[in-house]
């Protein structure tokens, strides 16, 4: 029996690359979304998805951070189906590392079909630098963004055509998704490329992405996300919507 009426998020990291601070991210995301009016919680690996406890199994919305080019074909159907049945997932930069474990990308199938996405490389431009992001207003989960500068990782993606591409940076001659959100089944899902390390999980923009997304996510009314997700200062200490 649930006993929390509000809904609630949980932070889930996981992976063993060198190259993400895991337990950074746990305590940045968890903390971004409790700004945002969520409960929060954090935890580590994804067995939990397969007979879930009640942190797991009550949680309305999981944010996850996964570095890792291994996960198990049973956890990725256990979260699909729970997406499938109404749960929330905003997936945050490595966690759509897919396709380059043992069995390649069938091996990967369910996951990737539930994200929406995977990571092909980080282009021709270097690893990392600064990103000039266009924001699509018109949606819950960026309608309080503006276009915005952020210190992170190039990422070159390869999206599902029904993904609703709501952030993006020019890459070459075109444009390259930062973050779009799809359904699957009952289910909402957000991913954002951001989020490599401190740098971005600082960058104030970034936070109100995240806040919005895990909101929209948990299926909070529009209306409830403009009132909570608009309590913390953007650049230079704007405040937004009602605290304008």
């Amino acid at each position: 029996m649930k006993l929390r009426h509000s809904p609630s998020a949980l932070v889930i990291v996981e992976g063993t690359d060198i190259h993400h601070d895991l337990l950074g991210a746990a305590l940045a995301l968890q903390e971004i979304v409790l700004e945002g009016g969520l409960p929060a919680a954090r935890a580590v690996g994804l067995d939990r998805f397969l007979d879930p406890m009640p942190a797991t199994a009550e949680a309305d919305v999981y944010v996850l951070y996964r570095s890792s080019v291994s996960f198990h074909p049973a956890q990725q159907e256990a979260l699909s189906a729970l997406v499938a049945a109404g749960k929330g997932l905003v997936a945050v930069h490595a966690s759509n590392l897919f396709g380059f474990g043992p069995g390649g990308l069938a091996a990967d199938r369910a996951a990737h079909e539930l994200v929406g996405s995977r990571y092909v490389s980080h282009g021709d431009a270097g690893s990392e630098g600064r990103l000039e992001v266009t924001v699509r207003g018109g949606h819950p989960v960026t309608r309080y963004l503006d276009d915005f500068a952020i210190d992170d990782e190039y990422y070159v993606l390869d999206c599902a055509p029904d993904v609703q591409v709501l952030a993006e940076r020019p890459a070459g001659e075109g444009t390259e998704p930062i973050a779009y959100v799809r359904e699957h089944g009952a289910g909402r899902v957000c991913y954002t490329a951001l989020g490599h390390d401190a740098r971005a999980w600082g960058n104030p923009w970034f936070r109100q992405l995240i806040r919005q997304a895990t909101l929209w996510a948990a299926g909070v009314e529009d209306d409830v996300i403009a009132s909570w997700s608009t309590r913390w200062p953007l650049g230079n200490a704007r405040f937004i919507g009602a605290a304008t």
